[in-house]
């Protein structure tokens, strides 16, 4: 039987690379297999992200270019998920006649299903119904990595006047406490050892169902067996309670990182976007994180030239980033999103004075970044290898010797980027057991000197190798 190829288009945030690797395995179930060639494939999947009006903007452009591959292949299919066909359902089909099916953030566990009727009845389909019988708790995966995402929770109770993603993705559901960590269990077995648990508010985990808290989630999570990470994302600062906080002092896998959204310093602003907290509040809050994790790494979003945003309220929301001294940022310029009611606000800022505050925003958190990551020059980091560093090929030195940069990241999400020098294994004796870096792989965890220090991360020498972040090996490691 002729093998099947499907190839993925994933646009977007964490929930979506999650969503990716699902449908995948929904569709390798049917025969399909992932081919990372586009020309290949007979099925082509697009999985969408509507949050921002560019990445709606991206979709359409590509699944636009794959007209012409559509009359070079008829045959071919070609599926559009996630948030924008959530959103648009039918819409997609009148506007590119050539999609054959839309399926919904819900419609994953389906998808399977409706590929097969496609192929029999040629039909195509629309799917976007929230109503699901094979929900979040029958996720199947076969690939993972070192690292990777594992989804708690799915949709939003929050409304913020000027978010999508109640929309798309439906209310607040938790999964069972049981099953998360079942899965994190199964999944370590084949390799992975940092997870990250993702929810579009992780702090509300389990409210509604009267399930177990979500730093109870993480007390459960973080007793599992060849575990040695914990990651999580989103928190909205409104449900940061105590009881988490208290989490980074007590759980020794809990990652010093965390990633706390404040969108605005404007107390003006924040009550026109639903935020339900004050600047004065965010800042309580962080005070009382670094408190309990005096080296916690804090990173945030922005959104600036909010409907009435005024230059006031923009430099409340500068004043905010020096006066928390965020490790890093994810900044946006405000674009209106279908349905929501900040699209129907008045005041609203034009493109270019947008442009302009966001580039403001963004110099002012590079510098101090920058100097965040200065005052790492000297330290000794614990860093778990993700892979081959995308900026440096290896190349070969004129003793033979191969000299390959490499990539990981340190608890506290810093990236750091350091020179993996492969040689001939040492002899065994003269090494005294110490293992050669040719041996090590991804998923190895180093213990890196900083040497230095860039905007967006950090360069260092490996001194040696530990089997596991709670007890070092003490293995010498032979530096480039």
């Amino acid at each position: 039987m002729k093998p099947k190829y499907v190839y993925v288009n994933t646009l977007g945030c964490q929930m979506n690379v999650y969503d990716s690797r699902q449908i995948v395995s929904e569709l390798t179930a049917i025969g399909y297999e992932k081919t990372p060639f586009i020309e290949n494939a007979d099925l082509i999947v697009l999985n969408t992200c509507s949050v921002r009006e560019k990445a709606e903007q991206k979709a359409f452009s590509f699944l636009g270019r794959l007209a012409s591959l559509k009359k070079k292949k008829p045959a071919l299919m070609v599926g559009v998920g996630g948030c924008v066909a959530q959103q648009e359902g039918k819409n997609i089909l009148k506007r590119m006649p050539f999609v054959d099916i839309v399926f919904g953030t819900h419609a994953i566990g389906r998808l399977a299903r409706q590929v097969e009727r496609i192929e029999k009845k040629r039909c195509r389909i629309v799917d976007i119904d929230v109503a699901t019988d094979n929900d979040l708790d029958s996720i199947r995966f076969q690939e993972i990595n070192t690292s990777d995402f594992v989804t708690i929770m799915q949709g939003c109770d929050n409304f913020c006047t000027y978010c999508v993603v109640p929309h798309v993705r439906g209310r607040e559901t938790s999964r069972l406490p049981d099953q998360i960590v079942e899965e994190i269990e199964n999944l370590t077995v084949i390799g992975l050892r940092e997870v990250t648990l993702l929810g579009q508010n992780v702090n509300s985990y389990g409210q509604k169902e009267a399930f177990c808290s979500f730093p109870e989630l993480l007390s459960k999570v973080n007793a599992i067996d060849n575990l040695w990470r914990i990651r999580f994302t989103t928190s909205h600062p409104k449900d940061l309670s105590q009881a988490l906080i208290d989490s980074f002092r007590h759980l020794d896998k809990l990652c010093h990182h965390i990633h706390l959204p404040v969108q605005s310093g404007s107390n003006r602003v924040l009550k026109k976007m639903n935020r339900n907290y004050t600047r004065e509040i965010y800042q309580e809050k962080v005070a009382a994180l670094r408190d309990a994790c005096p080296d916690i790494a804090i990173t945030s979003d922005m959104i600036v030239g909010f409907p009435g945003e005024t230059q006031s309220d923009f430099q409340d929301t500068l004043d905010l980033i020096r006066a928390v001294e965020f490790d890093g940022l994810f900044a946006f310029a405000y674009s209106d999103r279908p349905g929501v009611p900040a699209s129907r606000f008045r005041e609203k800022i034009n493109t270019a004075e947008k442009k302009e505050r966001l580039q403001t925003l963004l110099n002012l958190q590079e510098q101090m970044t920058k100097k965040q990551n200065q005052a790492l020059i000297g330290a000794t980091e614990l860093v778990l290898v993700e892979g081959i560093s995308k900026k440096q090929e290896s190349t070969d030195t004129s003793d033979g010797d191969e000299h390959q940069q490499w990539t990981g990241r340190t608890s506290t999400n810093k990236i750091v980027n350091f020179t993996w020098h492969q040689s001939p294994p040492l002899d065994a004796e003269a090494s005294n057991g110490a293992a050669s870096p040719a041996h090590m792989a991804v998923g190895t965890l180093l213990t890196i000197k900083i040497e230095k220090a860039f905007s967006h991360s950090l360069l260092g020498k490996p001194l040696e190798i530990q089997t596991s972040p709670f007890g070092k090996k003490g293995e010498n490691y032979y530096a480039a």
